[in-house]
């Protein structure tokens, strides 16, 4: 028996000598790759790029929303067929739009590394546009592209990029910002530097509040911004002033009647650019709130009086801004409620108070007992002049803010508001007012002009990052004319010749919106 136990043992110990010779032959599993990995130094959201010391946040939002009574995508019935108030104009406007970010940054011996992107993709009612050459039942098609009298469906505002926007299938597509941050450097297209935090929306959706500067769409920029600590920084920066920062310079040669009531008193001639628009701002955040003060100077630049280079022209002239901002937070009425206000003053750089996406033109038609129908129309300029002259500055103040309550953690409202003026001087108005296109005026002319503006928002969130929201905004043009003019016929609006009694003029809308933010 002792024996066969030997035997037995022995075997068995060379049987596993055998198992775990095989075994180490075998290969290895390899422990699992972490493909995604978590980069918590920049905030959440962040992971970084595999291979790399890269991280990135992939971001944006898709928004479905209805604009009833307004002009176009959510703005108000100013100018155009929006406020003709006829059969001309749209009772309600559609918009789909998904919006896609992509942050990138870096740690390095100079700092953070950054590069941020932000696209848009939309989609929108198209808005019925006439060029004047149709008459009758003809006059405004309702298909993409011209008709036989010359009229099209296009896609609201300055939206259709690719010349599709509003077709079955079609859309725009928008870059928003694309900028590199470096060293204390913002180089790219990001928010104007002048600009207060909340840009456009100090806590509202309307896109059109006068009182202040505004870059939603981003400006081509070149920035440094110094660091004093404690929450105190100051910026520098030169940006480009031809797509977001003009608005006309009117040459009063180029008036006439039927332009003048759409809003424009001469035609606007612009020249080559020759300075970008210089830019500066000190700011101060703190956990009560923050302060921002931001300055610009902006160079007027004419082509020249007639149509060709040997009829002269002007000289340039620079024009500047001055704007405060403020925001509470942390006040008494409720956790997260929050008071935002600006003010702002501009002499020759009026789109720094009338930002890039508020109508530079009113043209707003009503009823009257007194003429066929009422007209309130105005216009805002930058300068004005006359061949032989000099540019004529124009002023204009204004202010914007809004007081933001939270009810409970699903729902928010906000009362908000604005106020503009514009000013022209006694020079630019004798230029303006003796022109032929107010000869048949009958009562006083004066080109200077007040829009107010108010609303309420209210915003549910039933979980997060998913918002319905109800803007309603109310508008009143104050027009300084009185009396009655006599016009040709505005085709592009359908009215027909005849005189309108000159007269302020009010309008609403409201926006229904639903976004998830993601």
């Amino acid at each position: 028996m002792k024996v066969v136990k030997s035997l037995l043992l022995g075997t068995a110990a060379g049987l596993i000598a055998v198992g775990g010779a095989q075994a180490a032959d075998l290969p290895v599993k390899a422990k699992a790759v972490e493909y995604v990995k978590i980069c918590s130094l920049y905030g959440a959201g962040f992971y970084y790029i595999p291979g790399t010391d890269t991280c990135i946040k992939l971001g944006g939002y898709l928004r479905a929303e209805v604009a009833l009574n307004a002009g176009g995508n959510y703005s108000a019935q100013y100018n155009g067929v929006f406020a003709a108030n006829n059969r001309l104009n749209n009772y309600y406007s559609l918009r789909a739009r998904e919006d896609l970010n992509i942050d990138t940054r870096s740690a390095t011996e100079y700092g953070v590394v950054r590069t941020y992107f932000d696209a848009v993709f939309t989609w929108t009612t198209g808005n019925y546009v006439g060029t004047g050459s149709g008459t009758g039942a003809t006059q405004y098609s309702s298909t993409l592209g011209l008709n036989a009298a010359g009229t099209g469906l296009v896609g609201s505002g300055g939206g259709s990029v690719n010349g599709t926007d509003g077709a079955i299938s079609g859309g725009s597509l928008g870059v928003y910002y694309a900028f590199i941050q470096f060293a204390g450097f913002t180089l790219g297209k990001a928010v104007s530097q002048f600009d207060a935090p909340w840009i456009n929306y100090p806590g509202n959706n309307f896109d059109q509040l006068v009182g202040g500067s505004g870059t939603t769409n981003g400006v081509p920029q070149a920035t440094y911004t110094a660091d004093f600590g404690q929450g105190v920084s100051g910026t520098i920066s030169v940006q480009d002033q031809t797509q977001i920062f003009q608005t006309n310079l009117w040459n009063v040669a180029g008036m006439s009647t039927t332009g003048v009531l759409g809003g424009a008193y001469g035609s606007s001639d612009f020249g080559g650019t020759r300075a970008p628009d210089i830019v500066g701002n000190i700011r101060v955040d703190q956990a009560w709130g923050l302060f921002q003060a931001s300055v610009a100077a902006h160079d007027n630049h004419v082509g020249y009086y007639g149509a060709t280079e040997t009829t002269g022209h002007p000289e340039d002239k620079w024009g500047w801004a001055v704007q405060l901002a403020l925001s509470i937070k942390n006040i008494p009425t409720g956790a997260g409620d929050v008071i935002n206000v600006q003010g702002v003053y501009t002499e020759g750089a009026s789109r720094y108070n009338f930002q890039e996406l508020t109508a530079t033109s009113y043209s707003m038609f009503g009823s009257s007992n007194a003429a066929y129908q009422s007209i309130g129309f105005a216009g805002v300029s930058d300068a004005v002049f006359a061949p032989g002259g000099s540019l004529e500055l124009t002023k204009t103040y204004g202010f914007r803010g809004a007081y933001t309550h939270n009810w409970n953690p699903y729902w928010n409202t906000g009362l908000y508001g604005a106020w503009a003026a514009v000013n022209y001087s006694g020079t630019a108005k004798g230029l303006i007012c003796g022109s032929a296109a107010f000869a048949t005026l009958t009562g006083t002319c004066n080109p200077d002009f007040n829009i107010g503006q108010v609303g309420v928002i209210t915003r549910w969130t039933p979980v997060k990052n998913l918002t319905f929201s109800a803007d309603f905004t109310y508008s009143h043009l104050d027009q300084k004319y009185s009396g009655t003019i006599t016009t040709p016929a505005l085709t592009s609006v359908g009215k027909p010749a005849a005189t309108y009694e000159l007269k302020d003029q009010d309008t609403y809308s409201m926006l229904l919106r639903a976004q998830r933010n993601w």
